[in-house]
Parts: structure tokens; sequence; C-alpha cells
């Protein structure tokens, strides 16, 4: 299919389009009129209402820059330098996993087994998406996230004093097996899950663009679940709850990993992709 000629947005989304399907992106279309609204400072559904507007010149400049990145796979969130998560918005960097909506099978999950926790924590907190997002709906509560990675527990501290949570939120660089010595009501973590061989042959986005060190599990995808058995008998208080997110046939596994370790699997959550995500456990 040709493209108009000219300026207009209808013609600039036309030509943009063209770029990202030869790029293999999935949704083109809809993908550049994300890029073109973000450089426009518009909403996509202005973009629809006038296609025959003219895209101003430094607009059309940032488009450009916006459009060859996505071309490169990078991914969206780095190039609007945002994701959504849980109704809210999470700055992103190459130093964490971006947020994503299968991720918040872990939130509705906890917020169901533990509906009045006090203290909770984030192991591996990355942007702090999963812990912003439960002390969002549960006011009495109080966070820590812990990440190895001091550029992620910077960026999860400016996420919650964006979302007007920091008052309610800590969050420390250090190792899971010793950097903490406290009970928690809630554990939540996102660990790193996937087996090493093959996280370079996952999507370019995620593979080249997202820290290994937040996507390798080790060998079989269950080394970091061996680290969690270890800890979360010290850290989960009396009756407290810990959910953690698992990849695709994993339950089985990871479950044998928390019962031997003495925590008894309360709930096995689907995504709404109907595929297990959210392993709840008990102390």
């Amino acid at each position: 299919m040709s493209c108009e000629p000219g300026e207009s947005i209808g013609a600039w989304l036309c030509q943009a389009g063209q770029v990202l399907r030869a790029a293999a992106i999935e949704n083109p279309r809809m993908e550049a009129r994300w890029l073109l609204a973000n450089a426009m400072g518009a909403t996509p559904e202005t973009l629809l209402r006038e296609p025959r507007a003219p895209v101003p010149p430094d607009a059309a400049q940032r488009f450009t820059a916006m459009l060859a990145r996505r071309a490169q796979r990078e991914p969206m969130a780095h190039i609007l330098g945002q994701a959504g998560f849980w109704g809210m918005e999470f700055a992103v960097s190459q130093a964490t996993l971006i947020p994503r909506a299968d991720s918040e099978t872990i939130v509705q999950a906890a917020l169901d087994a533990a509906p009045a926790p006090q203290r909770v924590l984030d192991l591996g907190t990355g942007t702090g998406c999963l812990l912003l997002a439960v002390l969002s709906e549960r006011p009495g509560a109080w966070g820590l996230g812990l990440d190895l990675v001091p550029e992620a527990g910077a960026l999860a501290a400016r996420n919650a004093a964006r979302l007007g949570l920091a008052h309610r939120a800590a969050f420390i660089v250090g190792d899971w097996s010793a950097a903490l010595d406290a009970r928690f009501d809630l554990v939540l973590s996102n660990p790193p899950y996937i087996p090493a061989a093959e996280v370079p042959g996952l999507m370019p986005e995620v593979a080249a663009h997202e820290p290994a060190t937040a996507l390798a599990g080790g060998a079989d995808g269950l080394e970091a679940y061996r680290l969690l058995a270890q800890a979360l008998p010290r850290l989960l208080a009396p009756g407290g709850v810990a959910v953690l997110e698992i990849g695709q046939g994993q339950g089985a596994d990871v479950t044998a990993l928390m019962q031997a370790a003495g925590l008894r699997q309360a709930a096995l959550v689907p995504d709404l992709g109907g595929i297990p995500r959210a392993l709840v456990l008990k102390a």
C-alpha cells in the first residue's frame, strides 16, 4: 500500500507504519500512533480525529528519532520512558525489567491473600511496581523494596515519590540472603526465572534491552527460587504470606522447593492467558 506524500498526521502515520511493519513489529500502525502522539504532546485519539492536521517540524524531528529506535526493536517503554502498570505510570530504565500486565496477577493475588498487611517486602523490586501497586491499595501498610542493583533502587525510589507513596516506602540495595533481619506480613517477588540458555532466543526487545540478571534464573530457571526458599522462612512473620511470580510450567518445581523449606502452597493463580503465574505461600 502506498502512502500519500505530505506532512500531515495521516501521511506520517502511514509511512511510519510501513517502517515498523518491515521491522516485524506486531501492531505497527498502533505503535506509530503512540510514538507520534508522544512526539506531538497529543493523545492517540486526537491523531485519529485529525488525520489531515500538519505535524510540526520539531515534533516530526522527535518522531523520526523515536521511530528509528523502535525499528531497531528497542522497547516502546524505553523510548517513552515509562510503562503503565496497575493503573499507574512507572518510570523505566535499562537497569530493570519493564512492568508487564502478567505481573498484575501477583498484585491481585497478594491483595486477596493478605487483606491487611502492615509490613510488605518486595525482593528484587526493580521499578518498585509490585510493592507500590500493593501500597496504593493498602493505605495502612508500609513497604520495603530490596534490589541488588543500585540504579534499580534509585529508580524505584523516584517512582514512589512520583506516585505520592514515598512516605510509606523505602528502598535498599543488598542481597536477599544477608541484607535483612526483620519479618514481614507479606513478601512479594518477581525473580529471574528463565533458563539462562533461553535468554538469547527471546524477542529482541527483551534479549537485547532488558537486564540479563533480571531474566536468567540459572541453568534450570530455578536458582532464584532456591535462594527464596532459604530466605522466606526467616523473613515471613507468623501467618505471613509470600506471593511469587513463576514462569510457565514451573509451578510444581517451585512449590516443591518451598514446601521443603516449610512453607505451604495456598494458591496457584493464573494470569489472563490462563498460565499459572502467581504462587501464593503461607508460613
